[in-house]
Order: C-alpha cells, then sequence, then structure tokens
C-alpha cells in the first residue's frame, strides 16, 4: 500500500488524517512545519508516494516546500491543503509544484477522492511509460486525456508523457503532473488557438474571473524545455490578446 507524508501543524487535523489514512491501508507520517518536511523528503531513507501539505506552516511555508522539493528534482504527487481558496492561491500552488488543491474546510470523502486519484495518475503514468513511441500526429489522433499514446517528438527532443520526463541529447528534465496535464491539453488541440481562459478552466479547474499570468509562467517554463532559442518559440507560440497556439513541427509564424 502507498506511502504517504503529511505535513500539517493543526495536531487534531494530522491526527485526524493519520487515523483515516490507516485505516484505508496507507503508511502514514506525520511532521508540523516545511523543514521536517524537506529533511524526510530530501534526505530520509523512505521513499513517500504522495505528500499531504498543509500551505500555512511555521517557518517555510506549503508553497516555499513545494518550490524546493521540485528545485531538488524531487517529483513526489503533492496534494495541498489550505484556508485560503482564492483562485489566485490556487494558482500560486501549483505554479510552486502542487498537483492538487483542497481548500479547508473539506470533507473527508472529498480529501480521499483527491488523493486516491492523485495516486492512480501517477501509477497510470509509470504503467503507460512502458508503451512504445509513435509520432506527434499519431498521438493527436487518439485521444491524449486517455493516455493511449505518451511518448513524441518535438523538434529534436522526446517527452515522455509517461514518465514525466523531457529528455535531450545532452539532459533529461522531468516534469511535473502539472505541466505534463497542460502539455497534454495543447497538444490535443494541436494548430488550434488555445485560450488562456480554457487552459485555467480545463486544466486547473479554476472557473473565477482571475489573474493569468500563472498559464503565462506555465508556458515560460515549457518553452524552456521544448524551444532551442525559447524568446522566438517555434512550437508554443504567442496569440496576443487571446492565448497560445501548439505546433509540432518548426513554424515561423
Amino acid at each position: 500500500m502507498s506511502s504517504v507524508l503529511v505535513v500539517e501543524d493543526e495536531q487534531h487535523l494530522a491526527d485526524g488524517l493519520r487515523f483515516n489514512l490507516e485505516a484505508e491501508g496507507y503508511t502514514v507520517d506525520t511532521v508540523s512545519n516545511g523543514e521536517a518536511a524537506l529533511s524526510l523528503l530530501l534526505e530520509g531513507e523512505q521513499p513517500f508516494d504522495a505528500v499531504v501539505l498543509d500551505v500555512m506552516l511555521p517557518g517555510k511555508d506549503g508553497f516555499t516546500v513545494a518550490t524546493e522539493l521540485r528545485a531538488s528534482g524531487q517529483f513526489v504527487p503533492v496534494l495541498m491543503l489550505t484556508a485560503r481558496g482564492r483562485p489566485e492561491d490556487v494558482l500560486r500552488g501549483f505554479e510552486s509544484g502542487a498537483d492538487d488543491y483542497l481548500p479547508k474546510p473539506f470533507e473527508l470523502s472529498v480529501f480521499m477522492a483527491r488523493l486516491n486519484a492523485l495516486l492512480r495518475r501517477r501509477e497510470w503514468f509509470q504503467r503507460d511509460h512502458a508503451a512504445s513511441g509513435r509520432t506527434t500526429s499519431d498521438l493527436i489522433t487518439n485521444d491524449v486525456g486517455r493516455g493511449a499514446q505518451d511518448v513524441f517528438e518535438v523538434g529534436g527532443k522526446t517527452i515522455d508523457l509517461g514518465a514525466l520526463e523531457l529528455r535531450t541529447p545532452s539532459q533529461t528534465v522531468r516534469l511535473t503532473l502539472m505541466e505534463v496535464q497542460l502539455l497534454r491539453y495543447l497538444i490535443k488541440h494541436e494548430g488550434k488557438v488555445v485560450s488562456r481562459k480554457s487552459m485555467l478552466e480545463d486544466v486547473w479547474g479554476v472557473h473565477e474571473d482571475t489573474d493569468t499570468r500563472a498559464i503565462d509562467n506555465f508556458i515560460v517554463r515549457l518553452r524552456k524545455y521544448l524551444e532551442d532559442e525559447p524568446t522566438r518559440p517555434r512550437h508554443l507560440l504567442t496569440v496576443r490578446g487571446v492565448g497560445y497556439r501548439f505546433v509540432a513541427s518548426h513554424s515561423d509564424v
């Protein structure tokens, strides 16, 4: 059964989550601050399958923990918990590397469903990593949301959605689940103009009016991975005033 790290400074909530997770068969560790979480995740010998991470922590907050975790090359799935459910906070959580976000207070059944979905998604990615690669056009003609094909080539780079990796002749870049989901969405709509609003709603489930700069920041990151010259993109193109367009083959548009 999966191993979960709960990072929560409210003792009653940490104890409640531990009790219910262990009742479901999970192995659970709890810590009450960001420094202890990073120590366990980056230096500890026990690997975790998921992290339940509160935002409001003493010392390093959850955003900082997630950011440092991703910067170190650790890509364990992260479910963020917070009393702040504003769209800006949700997007900040995703920008820092969280894979899902649950505002407090929450129903236990909803929490378990979100955590289980996160673990299933990770297992699904790992399982589909065994699939052989095809061309980008093959990927696009399939329902990419179902993971029928997850390995393809763009500009001499191999994007392996199943392994959460982008590989070049000189390096391998690890991708977060959220980056993979955004790539899936862009690939599925290859050649079409995709608005920032549709990305917010369809990829992150954020339906309120909010600042769309988080989308732009994600695109900047993806361009660093995909483009030979990120400031002169040929795959992730900006459509001014609307959003973006993904093209698999080189374009000078």
